[in-house]
């Protein structure tokens, strides 16, 4: 695909896990003219994803609770190295400091079809145990745009797929980690290109 007149732009991530769709989007990007993850930011200084970015080269910085909501230390990294801010397996809450400076410039994933299973406490297992539980017959991702409420924001795009007699929470969570590994990187391309048409 041929892109005209398009900036490459920045992407910071926050991570608090593995890492896995981290790393996805910075392979992704690192094949493509549209943009560039320059850094990882992480509140758990033991997740994997250190390991990962490394293996990548593209810097992890771990941050604290007070770095991100008692000063203004994560916000002056972001503007000094995001156009865009990637959520990609965080659980905090993001300050409405950091929201008010990137309006429609924080793109979140989360497995489920919201606004089912979203809300404080439902990531990740927690959602696929709870989908399992209340006998759903379809799950999903989506990914949306992030406000100051928890998997509130405006939505950008969902996918589905359908949820078996037989599946159990880990079978739940593998179909889900397809659907991540596959549209992230590309929607978050698509956000970027429509905004600079």
């Amino acid at each position: 695909m041929y892109l005209r007149n398009v900036v490459m732009k920045r992407i910071v991530i926050f991570a608090s896990g593995s890492g896995t769709n981290a790393a996805n989007i910075i392979k992704f990007f690192n094949q493509t003219k549209t943009a560039k993850v320059t850094k990882v930011l992480c509140n758990n200084e033991h997740a994997k994803v250190f390991d990962r970015c490394k293996a990548l080269n593209v810097s992890c910085l771990h941050f604290t609770k007070a770095d991100f909501l008692a000063s203004e230390n994560i916000l002056n990294i972001l503007k000094e190295a995001a156009d865009y801010v990637i959520l990609a397996g965080f659980l905090w809450r993001i300050p409405p400091q950091i929201i008010a400076a990137f309006p429609n410039k924080i793109l979140n994933i989360h497995p489920a079809l919201l606004p089912k299973y979203g809300g404080k406490g439902m990531y990740g297992m927690h959602v696929h145990k709870a989908v399992k539980e209340n006998k759903e017959t379809e799950t999903g991702i989506t990914i949306h745009y992030v406000n100051e409420h928890y998997d509130e924001g405006a939505i950008i795009f969902q996918s589905k797929t359908p949820v078996l007699m037989s599946d159990t929470a880990n079978t739940i969570a593998e179909k889900i980690h397809v659907l991540e590994q596959r549209y992230f990187p590309r929607v978050i391309e698509d956000v970027i290109l429509n905004i600079n048409e």
